[in-house]
């Protein structure tokens, strides 16, 4: 895959869907379901908390969980990261934990898993914990945003009830590499741009110093497809993730915008070993697509003060996919009170800046937090783009069935792009497969 840089580590593709019903099964069991109830308890002791991620991203987590230990020394807080490639990987690893007699309080879960598992009756319902502490959780609540919230409400919940505390959130913009939009003697666009603009300025860095602009392909569709989607008023489902609409003459624009693209070479031939980190240091692309993800590689590369973070291109309106995690906690946890807790704690100041200055991969959900200096320090100038991207921002689409559905976006994309298919044509046919899926 073009550009490993582009990984939405946390919020990638992949669904818990792809458990099917065993696993799923199994967590209800024997981690929290309906049947299951635990206890209070009082407020202390142990507690154990799952979570997905790499080795890197563990070592962030820990001095959070840690900072943590540190205000409530009452609580021992045992944190297991799983480095899963996706949801579907890490769900299975944690059915399978907790079916052999590991116990779990809290999970982090991101978008794409939120459906799912709250509707099997695993989490319990925290809306009269976050009424008993109202002057704690009201604070934090007023600084989340509305669409957020609303979001969690309907996609989080199959009830009603709340289940998850947001934690942080994605989108996609782009960032550019001062110096090669300068060998070009290109200006940079100012925060939005067109699809036109954006291809008048790949002509002219290809032309001018034989960069290509970006890259482009299939397999992680929160990066690579959606962006060019949502900004055209397109979408691979409707809002209720019920019905496929990726054959939609607004798809189809957006599919031959890229293959165009492709075929001028402006971008890297999809599906190479073309290594988008390394070349964007070495002035070889101009731009990278991504998140608050992609800000560890640009600092790793010590390119921060190169780069410059603008929307992503549009054509019909501007546009970005968001997926955001949330914090759950067992039905059949045994110290709910301590759990709570940890989650009142995760609301503060003090956690989501910590968070940030420790160089978190998301945006803090709390609005202070993410345009305080502890979110935008050592950071590309517009880094606060990532964060009022959510202003006009679509959740990346993630039914029950969502492993298998991003295969056939994923296949169809590839086709379309590569010209194996008339783009209507390979569009069509994926849209007819995930129908059948959904």
């Amino acid at each position: 895959m073009n550009s490993p840089v582009e990984r939405r580590s946390l919020l990638r593709a992949g669904s818990l869907a792809a458990l099917g019903v065993p696993a799923l099964g199994a967590l209800s069991a024997c981690g929290g379901g309906a049947g299951g109830d635990g206890e209070a308890g009082d407020g202390t002791g142990e507690l154990s908390l799952i979570y997905m991620g790499d080795a890197a991203q563990q070592e962030t987590f820990q001095s959070l969980f840690d900072e943590f230990q540190n205000s409530h020394p009452e609580i021992t807080l045992n944190a297991n990261g799983i480095a899963a490639g996706d949801w579907a990987t890490f769900g299975n690893t944690v059915s399978t934990r907790i079916a052999g007699g590991e116990r779990a309080d809290i999970i982090s879960v991101a978008t794409e898993g939120q459906r799912l598992m709250s509707s099997k009756g695993l989490f319990e319902p925290l809306d009269e914990l976050i009424e008993r502490d109202s002057e704690e959780t009201r604070e934090f609540y007023d600084n989340v945003s509305p669409n957020l919230q609303g979001w969690l409400d309907t996609y989080g919940s199959p009830d009603g009830s709340t289940y998850f505390v947001p934690g942080g959130y994605n989108t996609v913009v782009m960032y550019l590499n001062r110096e090669v939009f300068d060998a070009a003697g290109v200006e940079m666009p100012e925060t939005d741009w067109t699809w036109d603009e954006f291809r008048s300025i790949a002509e002219s860095i290809k032309e001018e110093t034989g960069a290509f602009m970006t890259t482009a392909g299939a397999g992680f569709p929160f990066g690579q497809i959606l962006p060019w989607l949502f900004t055209n008023g397109a979408s691979t489902l409707d809002e209720e993730w019920a019905t496929a609409t990726f054959d939609s003459a607004e798809a189809v624009e957006a599919a031959e915008f890229v293959k165009a693209l492709v075929e001028d070479e402006l971008v890297p031939q999809p599906g190479g070993e073309f290594d988008g980190a390394t070349q964007y240091q070495r002035g070889s692309l101009a731009t990278l697509t991504g998140g608050r993800y992609t800000l560890p590689d640009v600092r790793r590369l010590e390119m921060v003060e190169q780069t410059k973070i603008v929307n992503f291109p549009h054509n019909a309106a501007p546009g970005t996919p968001v997926g955001w995690d949330g914090w759950a906690v067992f039905k059949a946890s045994e110290n709910k009170e301590a759990a709570w807790t940890f989650l009142k704690w995760l609301m503060t100041v003090e956690a989501s800046e910590y968070y940030a200055e420790q160089g978190g991969t998301n945006v803090p959900v709390r609005e202070d937090v993410a345009a305080s200096d502890s979110f935008l320090d050592n950071a590309p100038e517009g880094t606060e783009l990532i964060a009022t991207g959510i202003d006009f921002a679509t959740p990346v689409p993630s039914p029950d069935q969502q492993a298998l559905v991003d295969a056939e976006v994923n296949k169809g994309w590839e086709a379309a792009i590569l010209g194996n298919q008339p783009v209507q044509e390979a569009l069509s046919a994926a849209n007819e497969a995930m129908q059948e899926l959904l």
